[in-house]
C-alpha cells in the first residue's frame, strides 16, 4: 500500500537534493502491473538514497551521511558525493565532510570539483599545512588555458585562513614549479605577492609584484597588486604600476584605479594627468569624467569641471545603476556649487532639484542652506538644515557639522562655536567637532581657546595630525613659541609625510626662524604638488622677501585665479600694499 507514496516522496527528495542522480528516464508502469522498471537505481539504492535524506532532514544527520556515502560509493556517481559532503557541511561536522571528501577524491582522482573540497575544508578546519597537495592537484588539473584564472583563485582559497603566515608558505611551496614558466610565471608571482600581503608582509610582497612584471611586463595582476601596496612607506610599489600604464594597451580601469589613489594621497595635479590619460583613451567610461570634474572643481577650475560632469550625466543616464545615482547626486552638486559661484542661485537651486538619491540629502539641503545664506537669508538656510531627519546618532552629528560650516562660511563665528560646544558637551568626545569648534576659536581670535581644544583632541586621538598641524601653523602665523611649532608640524608630518598643506605650514615655520633658502623649497615643492591660494600666498612674501619681486607677484596672480577670496592671501596682499 506504502509502495507508491514512498516513490513520489523518494523522487522529490531526489529532485531537490540530487540532480541527475538517475541516468536513464523511469518509464511509467501500468497501474495493473507494478513490475520493475529497468534503471540503474535499484531497489535498495533507491530506499538508500530516500533514508539517508529523511534522516538528513530529520535531525539524523551522521546516520544520513553514513547511507549517502555507502551509497555514493557503490554507485560511483559523483553527485552522491557531494550530497554526502553537503550533508556532513549543514551538521557542521568539518570531519565528517573531509572523511566525505576524500573518499569522492579518492574514487575520481581527476575531479577539480572534489579536489576543491578537500582544500577549502582543510582551511576552515586550520589545517593549513595539509592543503599543498590538493593545491598542486587543482592547478595540475586545470586546463592548461585556464591555469593562470586556477592561479589568481589561489588566495580566495586561504581568505579564510587563521594563520596567514602558514598559509603564505604552503602556497609559495606549492606554486614553486609555474613560477618561473614564461607562460604562468607573472599569475604565480601576483597569487605569492597576495598571499604575502594578506600575511602582512608587504616588502615581500612588493618583490613578488616585481618579480611577476619580470616575466610579463603586460599582465595587469601584478600592477594591481602594487597598486594595493602603494603607500609612503612603501615608495618602491609605485613604479611597478607606473611601468604598467606606460605599456602600449594598459587597462583604463587600473589606470583610473591608480588616479583615484592619487587623489586619496592629495597629489592632484598627478591624477588629474592620469584622469586626461583615461578620458582620452576610453571616452565612454563615466566614472572619469566624475572624478575629473571633481577634481576640476576643487582647483577652481569651473569651465572644465562643467563640461566634465555633464559628460558624466550623459554617459550615466544611458547606463542606470545604484553606484550611478550616487554618482549622479555628486555630479548635480558639483553643478550646483559652480552655478552658485556664478551668483546664478536658480540654476543653482534646479541642480539640486534634480537629486533624487536619499543618502545625499544631507548634501543637498547643506547647498539649498548655502544658497539661501548667499541671498541674505541665513535664518531659513538654518532652519533647512535643522529639518533634517535623524534616524541615527550620525545623522544627528552630520547635522551639527553641516549647520557649523554654514555659520563659519558666513562668518557667523560665536554662533558655530556655540552650536558645537553644545554638541561636544556630552561624553563621548567626538575629535571631528572639537576640532572645528578649536578652529573657529582661531577665527575669534581666543589662541588659548584653541590650543586647549586641539590639545584635548591630542589627548583623545595621538594620531590626530590635522591637530598638531593646526596648533604649530598658529603658533608660526604669530611668530611665537617657534622651536614648539616646528615640533608639531614635524609630528603632523610623521602621521602624513608628504601633505603640501602641512608643508606649507613648515615651511612658514623656517621663514618665521629667518631660515628663508629652506622655506623656499619647501614652499615650491608643496605648490608644485598641490597649487593653492594659500600656499601661493606664503610662497610669494618668501620671494619678496628675498628680492624676487616679480616672481612673488606672478605667485600671487596665479593665487587669486585660483581662489581671489582666500583670507591669507587677501591680507597678505594688503599687509605688504601689493596690487598684483
Amino acid at each position: 500500500m506504502l509502495r507508491f507514496p514512498l516513490a513520489a516522496l523518494a523522487l522529490a527528495v531526489l529532485v531537490a537534493g540530487l540532480p541527475a542522480c538517475a541516468q536513464t528516464p523511469v518509464a511509467k508502469a501500468p497501474e495493473t502491473d507494478p513490475a520493475p522498471v529497468s534503471s540503474p537505481m535499484d531497489s535498495r539504492l533507491f530506499y538508500e538514497l530516500l533514508l539517508g535524506e529523511l534522516n538528513a532532514r530529520s535531525g539524523e544527520p551522521a546516520e544520513g551521511l553514513a547511507l549517502m556515502l555507502d551509497a555514493a560509493r557503490r554507485n560511483g556517481d559523483p553527485a552522491l558525493y557531494q550530497r554526502a559532503v553537503e550533508i556532513a557541511l549543514q551538521a557542521r561536522s568539518g570531519e565528517a565532510a573531509l572523511q566525505a571528501a576524500r573518499a569522492w577524491k579518492s574514487a575520481h582522482p581527476r575531479s577539480r570539483e572534489a579536489n576543491r573540497y578537500v582544500l577549502q575544508i582543510l582551511v576552515a578546519l586550520n589545517r593549513v599545512r595539509e592543503t599543498a597537495e590538493p593545491l598542486k592537484t587543482d592547478i595540475a588539473l586545470a586546463d592548461p588555458k585556464e591555469r593562470n584564472a586556477a592561479l589568481a583563485l589561489v588566495p580566495r582559497s586561504y581568505a579564510r585562513a587563521a594563520d596567514k603566515i602558514t598559509a603564505a608558505a604552503v602556497v609559495e611551496q606549492a606554486l614553486r614549479p609555474y613560477l618561473q614558466q614564461k607562460d604562468t610565471g607573472a599569475a604565480a608571482w601576483t597569487a605569492v605577492g597576495r598571499m604575502r600581503l594578506a600575511a602582512d608582509n608587504g616588502v615581500a610582497a612588493v618583490e613578488a609584484a616585481r618579480r611577476a612584471q619580470e616575466i610579463d611586463p603586460q599582465s595587469e595582476g601584478p600592477a594591481l597588486l602594487a597598486l594595493e601596496l602603494m603607500e609612503p612607506k612603501r615608495p618602491e610599489a609605485e613604479p611597478l604600476v607606473k611601468r604598467y600604464l606606460e605599456g602600449p594597451q594598459p587597462m583604463p580601469e587600473l589606470r583610473m584605479a591608480y588616479a583615484r589613489a592619487l587623489v586619496d594621497a592629495q597629489r592632484y595635479s598627478e591624477a588629474a594627468q592620469q584622469l586626461q590619460a583615461v578620458t582620452a583613451a576610453k571616452p565612454d567610461y563615466p566614472e572619469a569624467w566624475l572624478v575629473q570634474g571633481s577634481l576640476q572643481l576643487q582647483e577652481n577650475q569651473d569651465a572644465a569641471a562643467e563640461t566634465s560632469y555633464k559628460r558624466y550625466l550623459e554617459l550615466a543616464q544611458s547606463r542606470p545603476s545604484e553606484d550611478r545615482s550616487r554618482g549622479q547626486a555628486q555630479a548635480y552638486l558639483g553643478l550646483s556649487r559652480i552655478a552658485e559661484k556664478r551668483k546664478d542661485y536658480a540654476m543653482a537651486s534646479a541642480w539640486l532639484d534634480k537629486i533624487e538619491n536619499p543618502q545625499q540629502l544631507v548634501a543637498a539641503q547643506q547647498r539649498r542652506a548655502s544658497l539661501l545664506a548667499r541671498q541674505g537669508k541665513l535664518d531659513e538656510g538654518r532652519k533647512l538644515l535643522r529639518a533634517l531627519p535623524e534616524r541615527d546618532p550620525e545623522d544627528a552629528r552630520m547635522k551639527v557639522l553641516a549647520e557649523a560650516q554654514l555659520l563659519r562660511d558666513n562668518k557667523a563665528y560665536k554662533q558655530a562655536f556655540d552650536l558645537l560646544g553644545q554638541a561636544t558637551a556630552k561624553p563621548p568626545v567626538d575629535p571631528d567637532l572639537v576640532y572645528d569648534r578649536a578652529m573657529i576659536a582661531e577665527k575669534m581670535g581666543d589662541l588659548g581657546e584653541m590650543e586647549r581644544l586641539l590639545r584635548q583632541v591630542i589627548a583623545t586621538r595621538p594620531d590626530y595630525h590635522h591637530a598638531y598641524n593646526a596648533l604649530g601653523y598658529a603658533f608660526a602665523e604669530r611668530n611665537v613659541r617657534l622651536p614648539e611649532a616646528k615640533e608639531l608640524i614635524q609630528k603632523a608630518l610623521s602621521f602624513a609625510p608628504g601633505d603640501p598643506y602641512i608643508s606649507d605650514s613648515l615651511a612658514w615655520v623656517e621663514f618665521r626662524m629667518g631660515n628663508k633658502a629652506e622655506a623656499l623649497r619647501i614652499l615650491e615643492a608643496a605648490y608644485k604638488e598641490r597649487p593653492d591660494a594659500e600656499i601661493a600666498a606664503h610662497l610669494g612674501e618668501v620671494l619678496w622677501s628675498m628680492g624676487q619681486r616679480d616672481r612673488a607677484q606672478a605667485i600671487w596672480k596665479e593665487g587669486l585665479l585660483l581662489n581671489s577670496e582666500n583670507d591669507t592671501l587677501q591680507e597678505t596682499l594688503s599687509r605688504l600694499r601689493v596690487k598684483p
